[in-house]
């Protein structure tokens, strides 16, 4: 919810900064500098003093994201806020992804895709305020409000949970997996799959990214929708990602493992953002919405993520801190990018549609250096 608000609320944010949509894109592009400004340095510090600490800390920062954009007056004072919520996304990332891998050791590719579960419902139900709050002509700060209450109820319950597991114990887990499938723990070459690991995650973040923020203005621009039907894109593109959360889930628990996923949901992304480009109608676009945020935003960044810690699996938040750095490049240089194409929505999804083709490739070879260095997946192996 933290991401998209800015982009479901451009026209009223544009009106209330005497700015345009592309000024609120390049606000939305502050969170990508707030991400590279903490990340690789608070994923080191979660390796070093747990995660819960950064999970508290990115909850708070967010409160102050959201509180601020409302008494924000200004592209300059909304900006700084953007950073915020930037910063807060990052102390987030550093906290829950190496926590639920380290509390689900052998089901750390289900474990860290629920996350993109709970991402996905935010981004469900949001739009849907939204095409309410416009609907009824109220004041679209209430989704701010909305974001706020929820923050408040998830922080008074991070701050009375339990202890969590000590950081990178489940490291231990995977020495043994290892010993009994008499294979290395670690195979992977530090330039050469570390480089292809993070090309993927800045494209990867890249392709839903650029929906997420740009699907609304397309399906009004350029697919002639109405306003409700434009904002339900957003929701439909969230029952997507949700869906494939629990097939993803269903199919790991028949020995699937993460690898399999990469390359199938990739080239099935490509082809959902080539056909909306091509074909740009509402009924094209209410489909391959679905589509792309099952195949894009349904937690293959997050299956990435729990490939690499398998190429790399010492240092949780460290890895976490590296992968995510190259989504927040994204996030930054994305907006800005998208921002001086926002004459012509059209040529944005086509910039998409590019960007979509090149993670299919990266998702090739990081699958065939997979088979190189540990093997086929087999039963034995896969996620449980």
């Amino acid at each position: 919810m933290g991401v998209i608000i800015l982009a479901q609320n451009m026209e009223a944010l544009a009106k209330h900064w005497n700015t345009t949509v592309g000024g609120v894109a390049i606000v939305i592009s502050s969170l990508g500098i707030g991400r590279l400004i903490v990340l690789l340095v608070s994923g080191w510090l979660s390796d070093k003093f747990g995660r819960k600490p950064f999970v508290v800390l990115g909850v708070i920062t967010y409160l102050l994201f959201f509180g601020g954009i409302l008494v924000s007056t200004s592209i300059t004072v909304a900006y700084i806020f953007g950073i915020l919520a930037g910063i807060a996304n990052s102390f987030l990332d550093s906290g829950t992804y190496p926590a639920l891998m380290e509390m689900f050791p052998e089901s750390k590719g289900s474990a860290n895709v629920i996350i993109k579960a709970f991402v996905s419902l935010g981004q469900f139900g949001l739009p849907l305020f939204v095409s309410f709050l416009v609907a009824g002509d109220f004041w679209y700060g209430w989704s701010f409000i909305l974001c706020i209450v929820v923050l408040i109820v998830n922080l008074l319950f991070m701050l009375f949970a339990g202890k969590f597991p000590v950081a990178n114990q489940d490291a231990k887990v995977e020495e043994k997996e290892a010993e009994k499938e008499d294979v290395p723990v670690s195979k992977g070459n530090v330039w050469f799959d570390g480089t292809l690991f993070v090309l993927y995650g800045y494209v990867a973040q890249a392709t839903f990214y650029l929906v997420s923020q740009w699907l609304s203005q397309y399906g009004t621009k350029v697919a002639g929708m109405g306003d409700a039907g434009s904002h339900a894109l957003i929701s439909y593109y969230s029952i997507g990602s949700i869906v494939c959360v629990l097939v993803t889930a269903a199919l790991a628990k028949r020995a699937v493992k993460e690898i399999q996923f990469l390359g199938v949901y990739t080239l099935i992304s490509f082809i959902s953002l080539l056909l909306m480009y091509m074909f740009p109608t509402a009924i094209m676009c209410s489909i391959m919405s679905f589509v792309v945020g099952f195949s894009a935003a349904g937690g293959v960044l997050q299956l990435g993520l729990t490939i690499m810690s398998t190429f790399f699996p010492a240092g949780k938040g460290t890895i976490t801190g590296v992968f995510y750095t190259a989504g927040s490049i994204a996030s930054f240089t994305i907006p800005l990018f998208t921002g001086m194409m926002s004459t012509n929505i059209a040529n944005i999804f086509l910039f998409d549609v590019i960007i979509a083709l090149i993670g299919f490739v990266l998702a090739v070879l990081i699958t065939v250096r997979y088979y190189h260095l540990f093997g086929k997946p087999s039963q034995k192996g896969a996620v449980k």
